[in-house]
């Protein structure tokens, strides 16, 4: 399957049912096109199972309740909609993607309350969202905007709206040959990238941002509970730019990224180095086990 996404074969869940791919669509007065007032999830199905499928039904839950409004479909039926997607769908390895939003409805301004709610789940198969960059490190650009504060979005929300500095950060690296780009804080602070969180490397122990303006990631904490199995200090603290100098590896961690590593972040470079593959390979086991 390939091509443009709104033109393929296959089935998509969209509130209770099954409908061809072609006809998932929504009204162009739909609350979240003008307010992004949406949700959702990307998950990756390894071998016939989505990995940690309940905690991403669980967060798009939490999502839709920090954006004040509640999703019609329990977590054990979002769970089965999703096995109903793949299956209708034939796939074994496969990305998937839960979309909440408030629809169109009697109310077309910044309030909603009387708009209905609606879910839609797709999946497709995906590669390596980073291309070659699992052999031989992604190349990051350093974004111009900023993560903002908690006191002026949700941020611990998985909300389409978050995502628009994501996307301009994104082009933008992109033009200049990058794959991502690196956020700092709105205090300055080392952050994320737009669609994964990041570790480094110094010392043989790991240094990652504290999770307190931005998404604390499924990936992100699968990997730190791995690594703090294995005895490896995780420190979870406070990163300043001028830090960056001084690691030696780094790696960024997403459902759609995986473990993938870094090779160089502005003028800073970084090595592939064993722990960094070590990480990737160890999770790559875990995801199919």
């Amino acid at each position: 399957m390939a091509g443009a996404y709104d033109d393929r074969d296959g089935k998509i869940w969209m509130d209770g049912q099954l409908v061809d791919w072609r006809a998932a669509n929504v009204h162009v007065l739909s609350h979240a096109m003008h307010y992004a007032s949406s949700v959702f999830e990307g998950e990756r199905c390894y071998n016939g199972k989505i990995f940690l499928s309940r905690e991403h039904s669980e967060r798009l839950h939490f999502s839709a309740g920090e954006l004040d409004f509640q999703i019609p479909y329990t977590v054990d039926e979002i769970e089965a909609a999703k096995a109903e997607v793949i299956k209708a769908n034939n796939l074994s390895d496969a990305y998937v993607r839960a979309v909440a939003w408030r629809g169109a409805g009697e109310d077309m301004g910044v309030a909603s309350q009387r708009n209905p709610v609606h879910l839609a789940i797709a999946a497709w198969e995906w590669g390596n969202y980073y291309g070659d960059a699992k052999m031989k490190g992604a190349k990051i650009d350093i974004a111009k905007w900023k993560r903002p504060s908690p006191e002026t979005i949700p941020v611990h929300a998985k909300a389409a709206g978050l995502y628009m500095i994501c996307t301009t950060s994104k082009h933008a690296a992109e033009a200049k040959g990058c794959s991502d780009a690196l956020f700092m804080d709105y205090r300055g602070y080392v952050a994320e990238c737009t669609g994964a969180n990041i570790f480094f490397v110094k010392d043989g122990e790991v240094h990652t941002p504290k999770a307190d303006v931005f998404l604390n990631g499924l990936t992100r904490q699968t990997v730190i509970s791995r690594l703090k199995d294995r005895q490896i200090a995780v420190h979870e603290r406070v990163i300043m730019p001028e830090e960056l100098e001084g690691f030696e590896q780094c790696w960024l961690t997403g459902t759609a990224a995986e473990v993938t590593p870094v090779g160089q972040i502005g003028d800073y470079n970084f090595e592939v180095g064993a722990l960094c593959r070590d990480v990737a390979e160890d999770y790559e086991k875990l995801v199919r086990t």
